[in-house]
């Protein structure tokens, strides 16, 4: 049985209840509920949250909140992998145990049904795969990246690659920070996400947005209202 778990705490300290803060004529949260409920992947969607109105505002759009996230998993330095641990847990003491939980957050408005797809297929393709996940590429060569100094300089993190022309230099990925499937028996045991078990679901740099701050919010709504003009994202 497949199960996405959407985590979404009331504490948002750097964009002040983000998780349900308008963006683009609905609640951020409702993007990812859509998505999964779309897809057609999973058997349940639940919202892992501490909060009474995201509970409401989640139930509303369509997502289950058959529990309360414990307070000890809900502050500044609660990590992703425990709190998936925990709904998994909780499943299973209700005797309905998952094998394959997908993370995804409430904060990937940019998140489609074909990546989810993707993300369930590819972690079915291999005997030895835990995990599978969105990744995007960075934008510029991290090899040729910049420090500021204390004097308000600048220097090379790796300055043997000043003359290394771009086209040289291998292609760097990062986490996208939309989704992460993975089996409940690799969530429960706390094994790392980024390993040799993982395998990456590759998403284009213009449907990824990290949502952090307030410029990251304003970014993400320019960038998402573009896709919806172009039949790229949701409506």
């Amino acid at each position: 049985m497949n199960i996405a778990i959407i985590p979404a705490r009331g504490g948002s300290k750097r964009i002040p209840r983000k998780n349900i803060k308008m963006f683009c004529g609905k609640p951020m949260i409702a993007w990812s509920i859509e998505a999964a409920l779309a897809s057609g992947c999973f058997a349940r969607v639940i919202v892992s949250t501490d909060d009474d109105e995201i509970t409401a505002v989640a139930r509303e759009w369509g997502a289950e909140v058959p529990f309360m996230r414990p307070a000890a998993l809900a502050d500044d330095h609660a990590g992703t992998l425990p709190v998936i641990a925990h709904a998994v847990e909780w499943l299973r003491e209700q005797g309905e145990p998952p094998e394959v939980v997908c993370c995804l957050y409430a904060t990937a408005p940019f998140v489609q049904t074909d990546d989810l797809w993707a993300g369930e297929q590819a972690l079915q393709a291999g005997d030895d795969v835990d995990y599978a996940f969105s990744v995007t590429s960075y934008a510029f060569p991290i090899q040729r990246a910049l420090r500021l100094t204390a004097e308000g300089r600048v220097s090379m993190f790796q300055p043997e690659h000043f003359h290394t022309r771009s086209q040289d230099l291998e292609e760097t990925w990062h986490d996208a920070g939309q989704f992460y499937w993975g089996l409940a028996a690799a969530w429960c045991a706390g094994t790392p996400i980024f390993g040799e078990h993982a395998v990456p679901v590759c998403l284009p740099r213009h449907r990824v947005q990290d949502i952090d701050t307030p410029e990251d919010w304003q970014r993400a709504e320019w960038l998402f209202q573009a896709l919806q003009a172009e039949g790229q994202a949701g409506g």
